[in-house]
């Protein structure tokens, strides 16, 4: 969905996936990964893949390699580094720069306890540095009823702390432990505390500094746009303005490179639906977030080669309005695109454009026709739909069966592996915090970080999400992820039976991960393949017919 000028979102891993790139020359190594004889012996790319036991984790230990990969094609966007863009208003979170001490990424999830705890210390930290330049009389933080946007009397008293003592205090402060105690004031609507840890706050965040000193400046805003009953006013809230189209592809663009979510989504998804296509006549694939179509050119280029000669494919391409300000125009150039591609390679080839959310499709829009096998594309975009909570239609169950009603011999899932749709505020807010610590620091690992242009894709492709599921309810969050055992129960209920996946599926992400941090590694669990970052499942890939 489109952040319009009512502001409701933007993007995350999910809105902008593929940057529009022209992929000549096709080498032959770029269609192997769809190839159900690809070796998946790594030692000629000077890479150990452990592989053990079902539920373990397959561990890549390897540097960055320099060869191409399937998926990158030649850029577009000239991507430099620009340093010292902004300059970093503090440094002293209590993260250590993963890059250079890995060993200190992201790690486990925070504690009720630990965070109940850190919360008094914190308010006590706080209560004593205002009974120490106020008077014992102060109160700010525990009886002041004035509300946020309003609050002149303890925005004034803020004002007023000697700004020595409190740089002196900062340092010794640790940033997640603020942002989490400030989340936890706003959750019970303590206006005046919730004010005094986002002054303190404001100190400590940097948009070109530490993962989790980025990560706060957004989850910053979101907490002020809550309080201020702004939080469909994205845009105000992260001071920002529209990208243009080519900014945003840029965006887009150099997030697709540096991070795997992406690739993961549209490489699984491709091996699954060939295996279950390797012998039907006529393929028609459904894709809920056709975005730029670069995804159905690798697919093609490996069903050219198929013995006795290509089949007939199909795609009818869901379309939202994010995606055609990304590319400049509506569906009709991803349909040319993909038919010169599908020409030029001998394959028999059909476009049907649907331009609607995945919301007002109905079974009419999609064109189905008789002796077809039918594949649902869902990556990084059924979250998207809003559910019981939020419809009483409930949209997202509604859609699940009217795909089960066509029939599909396979359904692709591509989500993020985060619980954030239906939790009250103060648990949506953790996993958020969670969830988004694990993102930046997989993002830091692989551009400067005084970068300008990496500043500008979180600002663009991750904030607004995280201010959307931090600062909206109702209609207006529509970020909301459930983890895969909800969309197990969801599918199940709907009809569908899962399909594990093959070793294929693995070993095609195996090769993909040589090329990323070694802090990316994949699981098998329950027929499904996760994404971790550490020991943060990302997200996750299964297939349903």
């Amino acid at each position: 969905m489109h952040t319009s000028q009512k502001h409701k979102t933007s993007a995350s891993i999910h809105r902008y996936p593929q940057p529009v790139q022209e992929i000549e020359p096709f080498r032959v190594s770029q269609i192997q990964i769809l190839d159900n004889n690809a070796s998946s012996d790594l030692g000629s790319q000077g890479a150990t893949v452990s592989f053990q036991t079902k539920d373990q984790f397959f561990t890549l230990e390897s540097s960055t390699t320099t060869a191409g990969f399937a998926y990158d094609s030649p850029s577009a966007v000239s991507i430099t580094s620009n340093r010292n863009p902004f300059s970093p208003q503090g440094s002293n979170s209590g993260l250590s720069d993963p890059r250079h001490s890995p060993e200190n990424a992201y790690g486990s999830p925070f504690s009720g306890s630990s965070v109940a705890d850190d919360n008094y210390e914190l308010k006590q930290k706080l209560r004593e540095l205002e009974v120490s330049l106020l008077g014992p009389e102060s109160d700010i933080i525990d009886t002041c009823n004035c509300c946020f946007t309003n609050g002149a009397t303890h925005a004034a008293s803020v004002a007023n702390w000697n700004q020595n003592e409190l740089m002196e205090m900062i340092p010794k402060l640790d940033l997640k432990k603020v942002l989490v105690a400030c989340g936890q004031a706003v959750s019970v609507d303590e206006m005046s505390t919730a004010a005094g840890f986002m002054h303190i706050l404001e100190k400590m965040v940097s948009v070109s500094g530490e993962p989790i000193q980025r990560l706060g400046a957004y989850v910053l805003e979101g907490l002020r746009a809550k309080l201020e009953s702004s939080g469909s006013k994205i845009y105000k809230a992260l001071r920002c303005e529209e990208p243009t189209s080519s900014e945003l592809m840029s965006y887009m663009t150099i997030l697709f490179q540096i991070c795997p979510y992406w690739k993961f989504a549209y490489m699984s998804a491709n091996v699954v639906i060939k295996e279950a296509m390797e012998n039907e006549p006529i393929i028609h694939i459904i894709d809920f977030q056709i975005a730029q179509g670069t995804q159905w050119m690798f697919l093609m280029a490996a069903l050219a080669k198929r013995h006795g000669g290509p089949p007939l494919l199909r795609v009818t391409g869901i379309d939202d309005s994010q995606s055609k300000h990304a590319r400049g125009g509506g569906l009709h150039i991803v349909g040319e695109r993909l038919a010169k591609f599908a020409q030029d390679r001998n394959v028999p080839f059909e476009f049907h454009d649907a331009a609607m959310s995945g919301c007002e499709v109905q079974v009419e829009h999609l064109r189905v026709q008789p002796g077809e096998a039918i594949a649902v594309n869902f990556p990084y975009v059924l979250h998207h739909m809003p559910d019981e909570s939020v419809n009483i239609w409930n949209p997202r169950d509604r859609l699940l069966r009217l795909v089960k009603s066509l029939s599909p011999k396979v359904v692709t899932l591509i989500e993020q592996e985060s619980n954030t749709n239906t939790s009250p505020f103060f648990h949506r807010f953790i996993e958020t915090l969670d969830y988004y610590t694990a993102m930046f620091e997989s993002i830091d690992v692989a551009r400067p970080r005084e970068d300008k242009e990496r500043i500008s894709a979180e600002q663009q492709c991750v904030a607004r999400d995280i201010v959307n599921m931090i600062a909206c309810e109702g209609a207006e969050r529509v970020e909301r992820h459930e983890l895969l055992g909800k969309w197990r129960s969801r599918l199940t209920m709907a009809g569908f039976t899962q399909c594990p996946l093959s070793s294929s599926v693995t070993d095609v992400v195996v090769n993909l991960l040589k090329d990323f941090h070694t802090n990316y590694r994949i699981q098998e669990k329950d027929g499904a393949l996760y994404l971790h970052w550490v020991n943060r499942a990302m997200a996750t890939c299964s297939a349903w017919r």
